[in-house]
C-alpha cells in the first residue's frame, strides 16, 4: 500500500513539472510588463528624470562646505630670529555655508524644467503600457485565430476523407467514375497540406506572442486559454462598443498619454522661458564662513579664529546679445510646443476615427460572415444529396464544400478581427 501511494505520488510531481501553464490575455499583459526589455529602460528613464529632479531641487538648500588640512611648514625673516629658518606645524579647518536667498525665477524655472521633463518620461512610460497591452492583445488572438483555424482544416480533413471512401465505394459500384476518385485524392492532399500549413502558423503566432511579452528562451512551455467556439451563434456573443464615435474623440483628448506627453513637453517650454528671462536679473546669496587655525611657533602671525557673513549680488551686465538670443529661441520653442499639441490632437482624432469604423466594420463582417456560414452550410448539405442521388458532378460537391469551409474560415478570421479592432480602438483613446 506504501509502494503504491510512493508510486502515486511521484506521477504526480512529475505531472506537476511537466505541467503546461495555460495564460488568459490578462495573464499576458502581466507577464510582458514583467519581462518586455522596452517597459524596463523607459521605467529606467522615469527613475533617472525623478533623481534629477531632486539634484536640481537642492538648489533651495544651503550648500555647506568644509575644508581641513594639517603639515609642516618653515619661515626665515622674522622678528625673532631672521636669519634662521624655523620649522612649524600648521592645522587649519574652515566651514563655508552659500545660500540662495532669491534669483528672480533662475532655479524655479530649472525645478519646473526637470518636473515636466520627469512628468513626460512618465507618460511615456504609461503610453509604452498602453500600446504593449495592444500589442498582446493583438497577438493573443493571432493565436486564438490559428487555433480556430486547425479546427477548420481538420474539418475540411475529416469531410475529404470521407468523400474518397464515398467516392471509391461509387466508383467500385460503377455509379461514378474513376476521375471523381482522383479529384477527391487530390482535395484530400490539399486539405493536408493546408492542416499542415496552419499548424506552423500557430507556432509563428505563438513566436510572435513571444516577442510581445518579452519572453526571450528559445521554449516557453505554455498555451493560451482558448474556449471552443459555436460558429452558429459567434455574432450573438459580440457586444456594441460603449463609447460613440465623438465621446470616443472626447475621452481620447483627456485620457491618451501621447497627448500628455505633449503638455508635459509644453510645460517644459514655459518654465525655459521663465528661465531665460531670469537672465537679466541679478541673483542674491547669503556666504557665511568660518575658519580656525593653529600654529604651535607663530601665535600672531595669522589669526587663530575669523569669520565673515556676507550678501552677495551676482549680476552679468552684458553677454553680447546672448540673453536675447536665448529669450528669442526659448519663446519659439513654446509656440513650437503648443503648435504640437493642435497636431497631435489631429492625430489622434484620426486614429480614432479610423479604429472605431474598423470596429463597426469588422462587427459588420462578423453579422455577414455569420449568415453566408449558414447559406454555404445549407448548400453544402443539398450539393450532398444532389451528388448521391446523381443530380451533380463532384466539381459542384467541391465547390459547395469548399464554399462551407471558407466561411468557417472567414468567420472566424472576422470574429478574431473584431476584438483586435477593439483592442486597437482602446488603445487609440487611451482606454
Amino acid at each position: 500500500m506504501k509502494k503504491q501511494i510512493l508510486i502515486l505520488s511521484t506521477l504526480a510531481l512529475l505531472s506537476n513539472l511537466n505541467a503546461t501553464e495555460i495564460y488568459t490575455v490578462d495573464d499576458l499583459i502581466l507577464q510582458a510588463l514583467k519581462h518586455s526589455p522596452n517597459l524596463h529602460l523607459s521605467a529606467d528613464d522615469y527613475a533617472a528624470s525623478k533623481s534629477r529632479l531632486k539634484q536640481v531641487n537642492s538648489g533651495y538648500l544651503p550648500q555647506i562646505d568644509l575644508s581641513l588640512s594639517g603639515g609642516k611648514g618653515g619661515k626665515s625673516d622674522i622678528p625673532l630670529n631672521p636669519d634662521k629658518i624655523v620649522n612649524d606645524t600648521l592645522l587649519s579647518g574652515a566651514l563655508s555655508l552659500q545660500q540662495l536667498v532669491y534669483d528672480f525665477g533662475k532655479t524655479t524655472s530649472l525645478s519646473n524644467n526637470a518636473k515636466y521633463n520627469s512628468e513626460h518620461f512618465s507618460n511615456t512610460y504609461e503610453q509604452l503600457i498602453s500600446d504593449k497591452k495592444r500589442d498582446v492583445k493583438s497577438a493573443y488572438y493571432s493565436v486564438l485565430q490559428k487555433i480556430a483555424l486547425i479546427k477548420v482544416n481538420q474539418e475540411n480533413l475529416k469531410l475529404n476523407k470521407a468523400q474518397l471512401y464515398r467516392s471509391q465505394k461509387y466508383f467500385e459500384a460503377g455509379i461514378r467514375t474513376k476521375i471523381d476518385v482522383s479529384d477527391a485524392t487530390v482535395e484530400l492532399i490539399k486539405s493536408k497540406l493546408d492542416l499542415n500549413k496552419s499548424e506552423y502558423d500557430l507556432k509563428l503566432a505563438y513566436a510572435f506572442l513571444d516577442e510581445n511579452v518579452g519572453y526571450s528562451q528559445i521554449h516557453n512551455d505554455y498555451k493560451v486559454y482558448a474556449k471552443d467556439l459555436d460558429l452558429t451563434n459567434l455574432y450573438s456573443s459580440i457586444s456594441n462598443y460603449p463609447l460613440t464615435l465623438d465621446a470616443s474623440v472626447m475621452f481620447a483628448y483627456e485620457n491618451r498619454y501621447e497627448i500628455k506627453k505633449q503638455q508635459s513637453l509644453l510645460d517644459i517650454a514655459k518654465a525655459n522661458v521663465t528661465g531665460a528671462n531670469a537672465d537679466y536679473y541679478p541673483s542674491l546669496y547669503l556666504n557665511a564662513n568660518y575658519t580656525k587655525q593653529h600654529l604651535d611657533t607663530y601665535r600672531t602671525t595669522l589669526p587663530k579664529d575669523q569669520w565673515q557673513a556676507l550678501l552677495n549680488l551676482d549680476v552679468n551686465l552684458y553677454k553680447g546679445g546672448a540673453s536675447d538670443a536665448n529669450v528669442e529661441e526659448k519663446n519659439i520653442e513654446l509656440q513650437k510646443a503648443s503648435t504640437n499639441i493642435t497636431y497631435t490632437k489631429l492625430l489622434i482624432k484620426t486614429s480614432t476615427t479610423q479604429a472605431y469604423i474598423n470596429v463597426q466594420k469588422a462587427k459588420d463582417s462578423v453579422e455577414l460572415s455569420q449568415s453566408l456560414l449558414k447559406v454555404s452550410k445549407e448548400k453544402f448539405g443539398q450539393a450532398s444529396k444532389r451528388y448521391e442521388h446523381g443530380l451533380a458532378d463532384f466539381i459542384e460537391l467541391q465547390q459547395a464544400r469548399q464554399g462551407y469551409i471558407d466561411a468557417m474560415s472567414s468567420l472566424i478570421i472576422d470574429y478574431y478581427g473584431y476584438y483586435d479592432s477593439v483592442a486597437i480602438l482602446d488603445n487609440a483613446i487611451g482606454r
